[in-house]
């Protein structure tokens, strides 16, 4: 009988870590032709958002947006679930609940059998369960590599969109995720992840985000985004320009999954997390004793990562305490937003 296929053998790049660098979006988006305008369209390609919302009525808006990937582990069942859980963060992280998802799949039908496939599926099906949202549909096609994700649809009120543009000079900004998603899959692929790594990898990817439902009738919440393939830093940075100021960030701040700092210290990381410091390392600034492996880590792609919240500093602990009690304990306060002072082409900032 043969051996499984490693579904990571397939693929040239796993999860987040397959994203387009920045500064390659950047320019692709650019040379896009202006949408026209439509009274409707509340968040579109203009920003640097999670998702899209379109107006409803006076009280719903639809949340919509996709997201899929290659594998980044050989678990047929973790990598749908991984998959699944990453694409409705968006909609939580608009301040929105998902309603429905439409699978997109694309398999190499040669290499991979029915069961395999049927067991992607299976997983993103278990998360939509959790969720409380079918999978109505969706779309498959014959690939070279396996594709897996959702389209996500979701619903908020018109008046509570939660936007990554919108923080304000002075905000902490609270990271309810551990960081290392991406030097834990690397290492999986080099085959130096340890059981207990390989747990805490698939435990953090697979929890869904359903804090960021809560945190439009939080007082003081003020710009909200979900950290994926852009790094916490990358994506502090697109809240900072968006909102017209500067990130700064402690780099005591976040917590970190296990053993991530033992392998970033003996140089394992992602191709992502390199492809993100050129993209972006011109708009960022370091201590200048910093640590090589600080930056890995916090240019690291975080697949299916966390939600980083600005919020008013007299609102901090009880978001602190919301989080924890929704069941995410890793929540910290890893910064805040400033001023940016004048003529700086500094977006974020990375501080002892």
């Amino acid at each position: 009988m043969s051996e499984p296929v490693r579904l990571t053998s397939l693929a040239h790049g796993g999860g987040c870590g397959c994203k387009l660098a920045p500064a390659v979006l950047r320019e692709i988006m650019s040379k896009m032709p202006a949408a026209a305008a439509f009274p409707n369209l509340m968040v579109g390609t203009e920003t640097s958002d999670d998702a899209a919302v379109w107006r409803l009525n006076d009280t719903q808006a639809l949340v919509a947006t996709t997201d899929f990937f290659m594998p980044m582990v050989d678990d047929p069942f973790d990598f749908g679930r991984i998959a699944a859980t990453n694409a409705l963060s968006d909609v939580y992280a608009m301040g929105g609940t998902p309603i429905m998802a439409l699978a997109i799949v694309g398999m190499p039908i040669g290499k991979l059998d029915a069961a395999t496939i049927g067991a992607v599926l299976a997983g993103g099906a278990s998360v939509c369960a959790a969720a409380g949202i079918p999978v109505a549909g969706g779309h498959s096609i014959d690939s070279v590599e396996p594709i897996y994700g959702l389209v996500a649809l979701g619903l908020v009120h018109p008046d509570r969109v939660l936007t990554n543009r919108t923080g304000q000079a002075g905000d902490v900004l609270i990271l309810t995720k551990p960081l290392g998603v991406g030097v834990l899959s690397a290492a999986f692929m080099k085959d130096r992840l340890e059981a207990d790594g390989y747990a805490a990898l698939i435990r953090t990817t697979t929890q869904l985000n359903t804090l960021g439902r809560l945190l439009p009738d939080q007082p003081g919440v003020h710009a909200v985004t979900d950290v994926t393939g852009f790094g916490l830093m990358g994506h502090a940075l697109e809240m900072a320009e968006g909102s017209g100021l500067m990130a700064e960030l402690n780099v005591g701040g976040p917590s970190v999954l296990p053993s991530v700092e033992d392998l970033l210290r003996a140089g394992v990381r992602t191709g992502a997390s390199g492809r993100n410091w050129d993209s972006y390392g011109a708009r960022a600034r370091l201590e200048p004793d910093m640590a090589d492996w600080h930056r890995d880590l916090f240019t690291d792609p975080q697949t299916s990562g966390g939600l980083l919240i600005a919020a008013a500093p007299q609102f901090a602990a009880s978001l602190l305490d919301l989080a924890r009690a929704e069941g995410f304990q890793d929540t910290r306060i890893v910064g805040r937003l400033v001023e940016r002072p004048a003529g700086s082409r500094h977006g974020v900032r990375l501080t002892d």
